[in-house]
């Protein structure tokens, strides 16, 4: 191997999963591309946020529920392994799916961003690709970074066709299959 080169092992999911299961329970990881990734530990605001979500989603839809941190199948042929902050699915969806579960199902996977350097290429790139990948319809991405919400959906051949990006404040109708609207105000209080 020559200097300045990245040396990255090939590692089959069933060897991720095994390493997930024997990882500490303070450390989240995720196989996306092919490689192992950390995902950060959430702060307040980002606990928040999620539960701000949560609660918007049980009074519009209460025959679902936003799941969180559910290990999700994802990418092409379900090579990935994803853990989304959020996945809205019919009440009693994971029952009997172990420590990961398809996308069948899935209304919409939920990712707010952290503050460390892999988000960008996480959160913007990888996510979006693997979800629609997956076939999960929609994808919502809560960018703190930059105080917007990002709707992806439309998912086909591995690309959501369609993406809208609204300023925190915005009122944001969630497409269906979600078909919530979300009045976003009140993210402004949560984008540090």
């Amino acid at each position: 191997m020559t200097p300045g080169t990245e040396y990255q092992p090939q590692m089959s999911v069933e060897e991720f999963e095994d390493l997930e299961r024997h990882a500490p329970e303070t450390v989240r990881l995720e196989f996306i591309n092919g490689r192992v990734q950390v995902k950060a530990v959430t702060d307040g605001n980002h606990d928040q946020i999620i539960a701000w979500l949560q609660r918007l989603c049980m009074q519009h839809r209460p025959e679902l529920w936003l799941y969180g941190d559910r290990g999700m199948k994802v990418e092409r042929y379900r090579k990935g392994r994803a853990r989304p902050d959020g996945v809205l699915a019919p009440f009693g969806f994971p029952v009997g799916h172990g420590d990961w579960s398809e996308a069948a199902g899935v209304l919409m996977a939920v990712e707010v961003t952290s503050h460390d350097s892999d988000t960008h290429q996480r959160d913007r790139v990888e996510k979006p690709d693997g979800y629609a990948a997956a076939g999960i319809p929609v994808y919502l991405l809560i960018d703190r970074d930059d105080c917007s919400v990002v709707v992806f959906n439309q998912p086909e051949d591995g690309r959501y066709r369609h993406e809208e990006k609204l300023p925190f404040g915005a009122v944001v109708q969630l497409p269906e299959p979600v078909n919530i609207p979300l009045d976003t105000e009140p993210l402004k209080g949560f984008a540090d």
